[in-house]
């Protein structure tokens, strides 16, 4: 596609030398046409800019390029053609230096050159749509380190492919993929763009991007991706004084050149202020919609877009209105899209509407969930596991809707910066022991079973142990040793989308968190939808190290409940107790608030779910 360049940009100007120059063509960076390319580039403090490539024997004098206005640079060369290399070269004052397009879709890599590319694909009907929001379960994963064919080398979206059976089987229907816009090197998490229109060159680039996410939807998965606004680089990063200028020695056109610059990875805060690095970060957001038939967005860390420091006062309300204006529109071209923000600060306006003054998100991750719930399982003593900490996360919603978060107990955030994966978090010298199964098995059974959407980290399946590098694969022979735990999170993830319809309940907004018993260290709760009694579920986590025979708790109903899941089941894994557990018969007797009673037995650290028959 051609980007347009639209009214809130410096485009104007380039508007008006149409009038004169009838044949500049609308778009950034290399616009293929039928007898050539055309090239346009902001660079509003060049006093002469060029494009140079494998067209021109990389030539400064061959192609100059015009001044349209308002800093933008337009030329056309007849015979230029997808597949060659070029950049920009751009003279300012006795500078002159070579630029990579920052709107190159394809790069060699983060410090080599832009590759004009052909953005045609068939994508033979690909007419994928998102499930509504309450029928999701995410699986964020990372392209380098998910699946290795040659060990040496970072995983590529081929070597993904291969493993979609995996996912498919698993029961996961959204890929939540972290960032693949071209970074520094070869092995990075991705939150580093150099170069945030190209794919990342060593997982395959472009092409290979589009037939992952075509593969994905014949699958049956959404493409969730994962992209970087609050900075860029900041290394490898062409975009620094762009064109030769700069204030307070910091980064030039595409930049913040004050105080507002500073973030946790350097001075590189894009200037959200600037109509034409808005429009950048805009077409940028649409692009992986538009050309890539990706199913949503997920925002790194959107604190540093609205705030100074990520954490107070120090409003950026050019970054709330950029993400106010992307949010609208995708949410208008592309309904039922995903977007997620990353904030962590429990802020209720990101989920708002942007017609009430939000900006318009989807769902966001949700600490006020996933911090109390590994602090009650990665407690060593049962007496410190707080029953009202885990009750007030399993409650927890923004703007009274349940599925304006996100919840889970694993990401790539909190399994690395000094923490750890679950099971190692519970027992660092054997994380493959019966309390870190059992354990990290009930952080990650909350997760799906409360109200929210659902995420699990690559790998949580197979029980992955220490905390993500990506310099370290996923290993797979975990899915043979292992096999009951996945089977255990694929039963789990088929009660949560109802795919046998006995849980419709788990598909509701509601949950009544009945039962808190700090002191025996058990808590259950119902889930329910709206005006739904049929479909109630009853939930039940035992967060202490002891058995039951005969414990009482309330059902919102009397009658038989069937059991649909024993997390304690040996056939999960060999270390689990087994404890003899079964249906349930439900006596007209009020007990929790609730109007029937149930005595069930249950196994150390396990979660049952009830349904009705």
């Amino acid at each position: 596609m051609s980007i347009a360049i639209s009214p809130e940009s410096a485009s104007e100007a380039s508007n008006a030398a149409n009038q004169n120059e009838q044949t500049n063509l609308a778009g950034m960076g290399a616009i293929l046409h039928d007898n050539g390319v055309a090239f346009r580039v902001w660079a509003p403090h060049a006093d002469r800019v060029s494009v140079i490539g494998d067209f021109n024997d990389w030539s400064g004098d061959r192609h100059p390029l015009q001044n349209e206005g308002n800093g933008y640079w337009y030329g056309n060369v007849e015979g230029a053609e997808a597949g060659q290399g070029y950049k920009f070269q751009i003279t300012n004052g006795d500078q002159t230096f070579d630029r990579i397009d920052p709107y190159a879709r394809e790069v060699t890599n983060s410090v080599g050159k832009g590759v004009i590319h052909d953005s045609a694909y068939d994508w033979e009907g690909d007419d994928f749509q998102m499930p509504n929001h309450n029928e999701i379960v995410i699986y964020e994963m990372h392209i380098g380190t998910f699946h290795r064919s040659d060990e040496d080398q970072p995983g590529s979206f081929d070597d993904t492919i291969k493993r979609l059976p995996h996912l498919k089987q698993l029961g996961v229907n959204v890929l939540q993929i972290m960032p693949v816009a071209e970074f520094a090197g070869d092995l990075s998490w991705g939150y580093n763009p150099a170069h945030i229109f190209a794919v990342e060159s060593a997982y395959g680039g472009p092409l290979a991007l589009k037939d992952f996410v075509k593969q994905a939807h014949a699958h049956g998965f959404a493409v969730v991706m994962d992209v970087v606004y609050n900075h860029f680089g900041p290394s490898d990063l062409d975009l620094w004084r762009f064109d030769g200028w700069s204030e307070n020695d910091k980064g030039g056109i595409y930049f913040y050149n004050d105080h507002r610059s500073s973030t946790p990875w350097g001075e590189t805060r894009p200037d959200y202020g600037r109509g034409e690095v808005r429009q950048f970060i805009y077409d940028n957001a649409k692009m992986w919609l538009e050309d890539y038939h990706v199913d949503g967005l997920r925002y790194d860390m959107t604190a540093y877009i609205r705030t100074i420091s990520g954490i107070g006062d120090d409003d950026i309300s050019d970054g709330w209105g950029l993400m106010q204006w992307i949010n609208r529109d995708l949410a208008h071209q592309f309904p039922n899209c995903l977007l997620v923000a990353e904030d962590l600060q429990k802020n209720n306006w990101l989920t708002k509407p942007h017609d009430h003054g939000g900006a318009g998100f989807s769902t966001q991750w949700d600490a006020a969930f996933v911090h109390p719930i590994r602090e009650a399982v990665q407690q060593i003593d049962d007496a410190h596991r707080d029953m009202w900490a885990v009750r007030d996360a399993l409650c927890h919603r923004y703007n009274d809707d349940a599925m304006q978060r996100v919840i889970y107990s694993e990401s790539h955030d909190e399994v690395a910066n000094g923490k750890s994966r679950v099971p190692s978090e519970i027992d660092q010298e054997n994380p493959e022991s019966a309390h870190a199964q059992k354990r990290s098995v009930l952080a990650a059974a909350l997760a799906l079973t409360a109200p929210g959407i659902p995420m699990l980290f690559q790998g949580q399946e197979l029980l992955e142990d220490d905390w993500f590098d990506d310099t370290d694969p996923i290993d797979w022979d975990r899915a043979d040793q292992f096999k009951g735990i996945k089977q255990l999170f694929r039963d789990l993830i088929r009660l949560r989308l109802n795919r046998e319809g006995t849980t419709r309940g788990l598909l509701g907004q509601h949950i009544h968190v009945h039962h808190v018993n700090d002191g025996d260290k058990v808590i259950a709760f119902v889930r329910s939808g709206h005006e739904d009694p049929e479909g109630d579920v009853v939930v039940l986590a035992n967060f202490a190290n002891r058995s039951w025979d005969d414990y009482e708790i309330g059902f919102p109903a009397a009658g038989h409940w069937k059991l649909r899941f024993n997390s304690d089941w040996k056939g999960y894994s060999e270390a689990f107790a087994d404890k003899d557990v079964d249906d349930v018969v439900a006596e007209e007797t009020h007990r929790d608030g609730l109007p029937a009673t149930a005595k069930l037995s249950f196994g150390p650290y396990a979660v049952l779910v009830f349904s009705k028959p």
